[in-house]
């Protein structure tokens, strides 16, 4: 090579590292949707960087308003690409997913790789179970917007007040923007490109109680009796890996619970439903048939030398599924046929990010997973690629393998499935709970905001562990945490192996009685928790939401996280809250069972001016009938008006969606000394007069409850002299 020659490569190669350092261009954007704008980054490769987060591929509707503002910078560097939101103004930042710390997420960075940590110490906590590479922002006068960054690459998750960052470390990815009048209509936005929750069981918004593990038939079945001798309300009992054969997935221990299909029809016969843990970890064991069969059908993750990828996990030596092939999502739910058909009603994935003990390594090589260069097959819609694009895809694509096979397996029963791992736009397929947080104080008071902030990012159907995973939880934190978690959306008490029990009776008579009262009033309140889930899966609003969507233009509100709302009607202050910034106007307070006004343990609930809040009566499970009567809670606003909704249907299957539901649209006015209440419309063709035979009516006013009775048929007249 002469110099001339030398002189020009080495002016090639640095005008290449320049132009990989300089912004990339717009190749394109478009409106994909009502104020949605998708970009796209010149030299974006869907071959590089699927995506995995949409619902569907969203389709062009033309150009961009003209008075859209909000353009990302994309960038590409060292086969890294990043993204950047300048803002203006005073802007209020959310969402991130599963995060810890504030509500608001001003000044704060996250880690975008999912990974088993344990009282959330990876990183000081910034580093968790999940991904969300979403933002939403909200300025003064209450509009709003939010950002999808469409990659599952391995990232950083930047929220400054006046830019947004995104710093992935992989390919080009396309970014979606969304701008709207409120928080409101960006959340509906996104649940307009990545899905909506599918209506969950009745039995999913009761009381689930849970260990690692119960270790017995027996053990199970005096969890199950003693609820229901101190008349406790629950609905599920949960099967840890405990009950596995040498922790080995689709396998029940031979002694211990040799009779799975015994122990759950004695459960259902009690009136709790069975959920059962399943892994991605396979144990090596030649003898073994799921191993066996994956093998056969060359379905595991391997090494990029070809071998089998082996991980240590709870049985050993372990193999995992590929899933980003379908032949292995398609195996995968199959696998679930034969294990369900033991009564088994739902399923829990866990450990899916998938977590790897790789202790055997020195300590600055351990990653707690797969190595990043490890390659996965790919398929169908999906490209060949490593595992430092598909880690954080890992337990979404296992959820949907198991969705899939628990459907097929009793295609007449809605499926409930619960994960530690998941991604955007996940919430399509599974529940989620804050993993294994630790029994404090510090852990109670941030599951408010992680549980808040991941039904802004797209998930309303989550909740910690009440009680606290890990550590000995005494009677008092118990009883706090209780107190408030009553009204999270998913409701699990969960105890690690080697602390105390925790359940409801084993802090003695008075914690237990505390215990009680508060599932009760959940459990009244279960008419009002399914409608928020129906309206969830149809719009994308989360269940339990911020206060500020009180009055999205007080600012006041915008950092507020000990406080929530349940739906738009009813306020949740915890009895750990200190000095809460709470919604102003109408708000009365709302009282359900006798004994909650007492106990310091119980939230204070109070129900919004304007609103009806549907209640039943206490039941033990959500089998039992709620409506015998039906109670109707009643706030008048300044113009003497309330009104407010119920959904009814067979509380599982689909029949749902061939209209065997009713929807009532009830509406209070009052005239003089008279309050009128009557169902003022019903939509659907279930016959609505069946299910509700009488109704009892509480009206709040000026911190006085005035009560009447009736039927929805003839209406209810209440007093007020």
């Amino acid at each position: 090579m002469n110099f001339k020659t030398i002189i020009f490569s080495i002016f090639i190669i640095s005008a290449g590292l320049k132009i990989d350092a300089q912004q990339v261009s717009l190749q394109k954007k478009s409106a994909v949707g009502n104020r949605i704008v998708e970009f796209i980054p010149k030299g974006y490769d869907k071959n590089k960087t699927p995506s995995l987060i949409l619902a569907s591929e969203p389709n062009s509707k033309g150009k961009i308003p003209t008075d859209w503002s909000l353009i990302p910078e994309f960038s590409f560097a060292n086969n890294k690409a990043s993204a950047v939101l300048n803002l203006k103004g005073d802007i209020s930042l959310y969402g991130g997913g599963e995060v810890t710390g504030p509500l608001l997420r001003n000044g704060q960075s996250i880690k975008l790789w999912n990974t088993d940590t344990g009282a959330y110490s990876v990183e000081g906590g910034k580093r968790l179970y999940q991904t969300h590479p979403w933002v939403m922002g909200v300025r003064p006068d209450g509009s709003a917007f939010g950002i999808i960054f469409d990659s599952t690459w391995k990232a950083e998750l930047i929220t400054n007040s006046n830019q947004i960052i995104y710093n992935s470390e992989g390919a080009l990815f396309r970014v979606y923007i969304i701008d709207r009048k409120s928080p409101q209509q960006v959340m509906k936005g996104l649940s307009e490109l990545t899905g909506t929750i599918k209506l969950p069981p009745r039995w999913a918004l009761g009381y689930h109680q849970c260990r690692f593990s119960y270790d017995s038939e027996k053990r199970v079945m005096e969890i199950a009796d003693n609820f229901r001798e101190k008349k406790i309300p629950c609905d599920v009992i949960w099967m840890d890996i405990d009950y596995m054969q040498g922790y080995r997935v689709f396998t029940f221990d031979s002694i211990r619970f040799k009779n799975p299909k015994r122990l759950n029809d004695n459960l259902h016969a009690k009136g709790f439903k069975a959920i059962y843990m399943i892994d991605p970890g396979v144990k090596v064991d030649k003898e073994y048939t799921v191993y066996k069969s994956g093998s056969k059908n060359d379905l595991w993750v391997k090494q990029t030398n070809g071998e089998e990828y082996h991980g240590k996990v709870w049985p050993g030596d372990c193999v995992f599924p590929d899933f980003t092939s379908p032949k292995t999502r398609k195996w995968w739910a199959e696998l679930y046929k034969d294990f369900l058909n033991t009564g088994i009603d739902g399923v829990w994935n866990d450990m899916n990010e998938p977590a790897v003990n790789d202790n055997d390594f020195p300590e600055d090589k351990r990653i707690g997973t797969m190595p990043y260069d490890t390659p996965h097959k790919g398929g169908g819609n999906l490209p060949q690629g490593s595992h430092l694009l598909y880690h954080n895809a890992y337990g979404r694509l296992m959820v949907e393998a198991s969705y899939d096979g628990i459907l097929k397996t009793n295609p007449e029963k809605r499926p409930f499935l619960l994960t530690r791992s998941n991604l955007l736009g996940g919430q399509r397929y599974a529940a989620t709970w804050t993993g294994d947080n630790y029994a404090g104080e510090e852990h109670m008071k941030l599951s408010v905001p992680m549980s808040l902030t991941l039904g802004l990012s797209g998930q309303p159907f989550s909740g910690p562990d009440i009680g606290g995973f890990l550590g000995n939880t005494h009677g008092d934190l118990w009883a706090n945490w209780l107190g408030f978690g009553a009204f999270m959306p998913f409701a699990r008490g969960h105890a690690c192996a080697g602390t105390n029990d925790k359940e409801p009776w084993a802090y003695g008579a008075e914690i237990e009685k505390t215990s009680r009262i508060a599932l009760e009033r959940r459990y009244r309140l279960l008419p009002y928790l399914y409608t928020l889930f129906y309206e969830s899966s149809k719009t994308g609003m989360p269940v339990m939401a911020p206060v500020f969507f009180a009055d999205v233009k007080d600012s006041r509100l915008r950092a507020e996280d000990q406080a929530f709302l349940l739906g738009e009607n009813l306020l949740v202050v915890p009895a750990f809250a200190k000095n809460p910034v709470l919604p102003s106007g109408i708000w009365e307070e709302l009282n359900l069972i006798e004994g909650e006004k007492t106990d310091k343990y119980q939230a204070k609930l109070s129900i919004r001016g304007g609103s009806i809040i549907p209640a039943g009566k206490v039941i033990q499970n959500a089998g039992e009938n709620s409506f015998d009567p039906l109670s109707l809670f009643v706030c008048l606003d300044k113009e003497g008006k309330a009104k407010g909704e119920l959904y009814i249907d067979s509380g599982d299957g689909f029949g749902f969606q061939k209209e065997d539901y009713a929807l009532l649209t009830f509406t209070a006015e009052k005239h003089n000394d008279t309050v009128i209440v009557k169902a003022a419309n019903v939509e659907g063709k279930r016959n609505s007069n069946e299910d509700i035979k009488a109704v009892n009516v509480s009206l709040v006013l000026d911190g006085k409850t005035y009560s009447g009775s009736g039927t929805l048929k003839e209406g209810i007249t209440i007093s007020l002299k």
